[in-house]
């Protein structure tokens, strides 16, 4: 049985029976079926669908916005937000997927040589809860229009998302087997990456579903793609503009009340302006209004889980035991639901959860640098490397740290880290591998074929 809770009020929203072994395998058939027909559609014709699961998005935006913030407790503007963004996505692969699989004419011995972009099947994804629309659709437009069927296996907080996904392609037409939801628990994943039908996965998630997924997909020698944690570094020099560099800092660490991969976790800032960066920094973030998230004059709603808000508490206990200094926040709220108040610390050292490990909350950790050369040996000093940013007046030398320097997927100057369908997206190290997003991402699950004509 899979259960939805409020997290705000912990208040039973809903509970949905798993699917069994044989409806698992039926569901499986019901996509192949789909895909062997989808695959011959022009792109054109997957482009007219593709527009109306758009349309269904922006036609339906409150009734989905209004399900993401029940079911996980996202503030309600970003919920709505999120729901565009997946409209743009559906847009952008409508309007751009000709383009990047057209075939490429490669010149060589033969008479005509070129490399062509073919579907692949049924693609498995194993997605998370804290954004439930966005983490799919961003899978799902460039897979589907590429001539893909798609499975979801969702987190199981937010299997009303899922269900409601579904229905936007239901209603847009699409086939329905074409995009279908697997109510099951986690532990049946392994199997469903096993069956024949399935060809590849891709998983956005924490490193240990990670490599549970990769180790499977390796066996069965399946393709993958993993979008994993973040302790993304913000380098704070002491050239920066403090006005563009401290609410930028803010915004980041507190989207999606600090639960998102590509949230700041780190600022390492250079000692010479570190004070200043401090007050301003603690300062703006008091401002920021927790409450209930449904308020639209509300910053920070509940974390998912009142679990996760605990792992979140007990990371800045040992955080501050082991000499970490709290400069706001920090204290569980004396109220139902799974808040957490806006934190500051500052004093970070390595050693510190807040240093070393991913604080999946609105938790900000300030690491103090000798200088510019230190604040990068800090920020590549992490197992994560998914987003990095670096403010500084000097954009020569911003864009040379960003470049050469940050080893990450994602390094943004003067700006939060952000997804952008236009951009690829995606991790090094122990934040995955592989690429959503843009002409990359789309070509993650495809054939790159080789025709050779003599």
């Amino acid at each position: 049985m899979l259960t939805s809770l409020n997290p705000a009020n912990n208040v039973h929203i809903a509970e949905y029976d798993e699917h069994t072994d044989k409806e698992i395998h039926t569901i499986l058939k019901q996509g192949h079926k789909a895909f062997l027909e989808w695959k011959n559609l022009s792109f054109s014709t997957r482009s007219e669908f593709m527009h109306k699961a758009a349309n269904s998005l922006r036609k339906n935006t409150d009734e989905y916005s209004k399900l993401i913030t029940q079911e996980m407790g996202k503030p309600l503007i970003q919920s709505l937000a999120e729901i565009e963004k997946c409209a743009f996505v559906c847009d952008f692969y409508a309007d751009n997927t000709e383009t990047f699989l057209k075939n490429k004419l490669i010149k060589s011995d033969a008479a005509k040589s070129f490399v062509t972009f073919q579907p692949i099947g049924l693609v498995l994804a194993v997605m998370p809860w804290n954004f439930p629309f966005w983490q799919v659709f961003r899978f799902a437009a460039p897979a589907l229009m590429a001539g893909n069927a798609g499975i979801l296996k969702h987190s199981s907080n937010v299997t009303g998302c899922a269900l409601a996904i579904e229905q936007v392609f239901n209603h847009a037409g699409f086939d329905s087997g074409l995009f279908q939801t697997l109510k099951i628990s986690s532990s049946k994943v392994a199997n469903v990456i096993e069956h024949p039908l399935v060809q590849a996965v891709t998983l956005t998630g924490s490193e240990a579903a990670g490599r549970a997924v990769a180790e499977k997909a390796g066996q069965m020698l399946k393709k993958s793609v993993l979008e994993l944690g973040g302790s993304d570094a913000y380098l704070i020099l002491d050239d920066a503009d403090l006005n563009n560099a401290v609410p930028a800092c803010v915004t980041s660490r507190l989207i999606n009340s600090g639960q998102s991969c590509i949230a700041a976790k780190r600022f390492i800032v250079v000692e010479s302006i570190k004070e200043e960066f401090e007050n301003s920094f603690v300062e703006l973030m008091k401002q920021k209004k927790m409450g209930d998230p449904m308020n639209n004059q509300i910053d920070v709603g509940p974390l998912a889980r009142e679990d996760l808000r605990n792992e979140l508490h007990q990371q800045v206990v040992n955080s501050i035991e082991n000499g970490a200094i709290c400069l706001l926040g920090g204290e569980i709220p004396n109220h139902s639901g799974a808040y957490y108040p806006p934190t500051i610390l500052t004093n970070v050292k390595k050693g510190m959860p807040a240093h070393d490990e991913e604080l999946f909350g609105p938790v900000a950790a300030i690491i103090s640098a000798k200088d510019e050369n230190h604040a990068v040996e800090i920020a590549n000093d992490s197992i994560f490397g998914l987003g990095a940013a670096v403010f500084t007046q000097n954009l020569e030398k911003g864009e040379r740290i960003a470049t050469r320097e940050l080893e990450a997927g994602c390094c943004f100057i003067n700006d939060f880290v952000k997804s952008d369908p236009r951009l690829p997206f995606g991790g090094i190290k122990q934040s995955g591998y592989g690429r959503e997003l843009s002409y990359f991402g789309i070509q993650e699950f495809v054939n790159i074929k080789t025709v050779y004509l003599s």
